[in-house]
């Protein structure tokens, strides 16, 4: 029903900063439950944030406090501002959408898919 395409990656210095952008296209009627998650080599993809239709937020341990998940409905587009960045977080990015979800940082639960955005933080 949705597309989603990633965008804001890049490579950085630990403690820079970043945000990515995930925009929204086709059915957009709709107010999603949307979420981040992340796959580094060697690694299962593990959820990083996310945000549901009403604007409550979660967020994985390892990023609470440092990144900040939030959405634009009127230009269809998730944000997740990254703070204080660490080489851990280097990974591939992906935005995630569905229409309701029960568990919101598990990526099983999630429907759409982005290609992703690659984040590199070097010490």
């Amino acid at each position: 029903q949705v597309q989603l395409v990633e965008s804001g990656g890049g490579s950085v210095q630990a403690g820079g900063s970043l945000r990515l952008s995930c925009a929204v296209s086709g059915d957009t009627r709709r107010r999603y439950y949307m979420g981040w998650f992340r796959q580094a080599p060697g690694k299962e993809r593990g959820g990083v944030a996310a945000i549901d239709n009403v604007g409550t937020t979660d967020y994985a341990d390892s990023v609470k406090d440092r990144f900040t998940v939030s959405k634009d409905n009127a230009k269809n587009t998730l944000y997740l501002e990254m703070n204080s960045l660490r080489p851990e977080d280097t990974a591939m990015y992906y935005c995630a959408a569905d229409l309701f979800v029960t568990r919101p940082l598990r990526s099983s639960h999630y429907e759409y898919w982005g290609q992703g955005t690659q984040v590199t933080v070097s010490s």
